[in-house]
């Protein structure tokens, strides 16, 4: 008797969060995965995978004058430096608008990345590519790409707020070319292997939507949980803490 009640509270508890479970899996749980094996190949052996050489060594075989300009002018916008004008000004509109659980879920999610990407790459040590002579110099290391990681956040993070909005349709569009351009720049200009692309995607991936899990902001039911007010287990947890 009691093995059927526990079944049935299974049955209702995924029921009632199947929703979030499933983009456990596939937002958070999937893309660490295959962050997790790139970044297990790249520790073994520094040259990484076989295909990195040869699709850079493709796509440089296109290069131009014309395309020289575009890629070093378009690259400058897909960095951390490049989103940041325009985070400040969401972050105000936010702000203005009193949004406070969105506010905290886009500076924490922003901020957290780019912490994440300079420690990464300070962990694994990964040289970046030297195949030509590139318009674009860079000292860091290149696993994995903070340009990828930066506008891939970025976009994330909007179609998260924006979700069930009218907006979302567009940023996701208008930002998926954002995210692929960014990506073509820096692998134009040789400064970053497509799996340091890949890992940079997945990463900022996990971030955003691991942390959309975990401060609710506009996600599925935008009335659920106050823009303005902690929930209940929030200010219990906040409590609990003073006390300790």
């Amino acid at each position: 008797m009691r093995s059927l009640s526990f079944l049935k509270f299974i049955q209702q508890l995924l029921i009632a969060h199947w929703r979030t479970l499933l983009l456990l899996l596939l937002g958070v749980g999937l893309p660490l995965l295959v962050f997790e094996q790139l970044a297990a190949v790249v520790w073994r052996n520094e040259g990484g995978f076989s295909w990195d050489k040869s699709i850079l060594l493709s796509i440089h075989a296109t290069a131009t004058p014309q395309l020289d300009q575009i890629a070093v002018t378009l690259t400058k916008l897909g960095g951390f430096k490049g989103v940041l004008p325009v985070a400040a000004v969401i972050s105000l509109v936010l702000l203005y608008r009193r949004q406070w659980r969105s506010l905290a879920y886009w500076l924490v999610t922003l901020l957290g990345s780019r912490l994440l990407e300079m420690q990464a790459k300070e962990f694994l040590h990964r040289v970046r590519p030297s195949l030509w002579e590139s318009l674009s110099h860079k000292s860091s290391y290149s696993f994995p790409s903070g340009h990828a990681m930066a506008s891939m956040t970025f976009v994330a993070a909007l179609v998260i707020l924006t979700w069930g909005t009218r907006w979302c349709g567009l940023i996701l569009s208008l930002g998926s070319a954002f995210i692929i351009a960014i990506a073509w720049t820096r692998l134009y200009l040789g400064v970053h292997f497509p799996s340091d692309i890949l890992a940079g995607w997945m990463t900022a991936l996990a971030w955003a939507i691991g942390v959309s899990l975990v401060l609710k902001p506009r996600l599925f039911q935008p009335s659920v949980v106050s823009e303005e007010k902690l929930t209940i287990e929030e200010k219990e947890q906040v409590a609990s803490k003073r006390h300790n």
